[in-house]
């Protein structure tokens, strides 16, 4: 089986890179550096995308086209429109949306393009044992619902609105235009991701401290989902 595995920065897979094993090679294809791993008998496709839907959405669907994977794993961090939602929790999204894809003037809700869907699932196989991990590792695990778009969203109005249209637990992006190219080439696929700001954050909050502990951490998890696929 070969398995891709993203992030959206390079803080975010670097950990990943120290815990396998057999990197075989980098690639360079299409302005993006791809490595080639090994995990137990796994062969991994591992890259950073680069901020964004268009290169989240490219990558994702380079791994599958050029590099033939059969499952996808993302990770990184988000920022939590749900209040139940702290820094450092832990959120699996059951499904996403794009919230800054907008053809209302068309008659058509958020989110939507003909001949499409607001919402892309994930894989549910996945998320279950990403629960059965989190226990394992006695981990507090959250799912929902999780909205990607090309904007950081810093005003709280618009999360607040962001939430309601969409019923979202938490704002990214990336995700969602990676879980629309894997559905559309029939690729199981699973988003992780870290919450990094909250409403009730200290204004203290150093996160680039934060990014490195939160992809050591989602690394170690990543790589306990391997030892758990059957």
């Amino acid at each position: 089986m070969r398995i891709g595995i993203m992030g959206a920065m390079r803080e975010e897979i670097d950990p990943i890179l120290e815990l396998v094993t057999e990197i075989e090679t980098e690639i360079d294809y299409a302005n993006n550096i791809y490595y080639k791993a090994k995990y137990n008998n796994y062969e991994l496709i591992i890259a950073y995308s680069k901020i964004g839907k268009v290169n989240s959405a490219l990558t994702a669907a380079t791994m599958i086209e050029k590099f033939n994977i059969d499952l996808m794993f993302f990770s990184g961090v988000a920022g939590a429109i749900n209040e139940n939602l702290k820094i450092g929790d832990l959120i699996i999204a059951t499904k996403l949306c794009q919230h800054d894809l907008d053809i209302t003037a068309f008659g058509h809700p958020y989110g939507y393009v003909p001949e499409s869907k607001v919402f892309v699932e994930s894989d549910e196989r996945l998320n279950n044992i990403a629960k059965k991990v989190a226990k394992k590792l006695n981990l507090k695990l959250l799912e929902g619902i999780i909205a990607t778009g090309d904007q950081f969203i810093a005003d709280n109005e618009k999360k607040e609105w962001i939430r309601k249209t969409f019923d979202a637990d938490a704002l990214e992006m990336e995700g969602a235009s990676v879980g629309f190219v894997c559905d559309a080439l029939n690729i199981p696929f699973f988003i992780l991701r870290a919450i990094s700001d909250s409403a009730d954050m200290d204004a203290g909050f150093d996160f680039d401290k934060f990014l490195e502990g939160s992809a050591k951490n989602s690394a170690k998890f990543l790589i306990e989902m391997l030892e758990e696929l059957k």
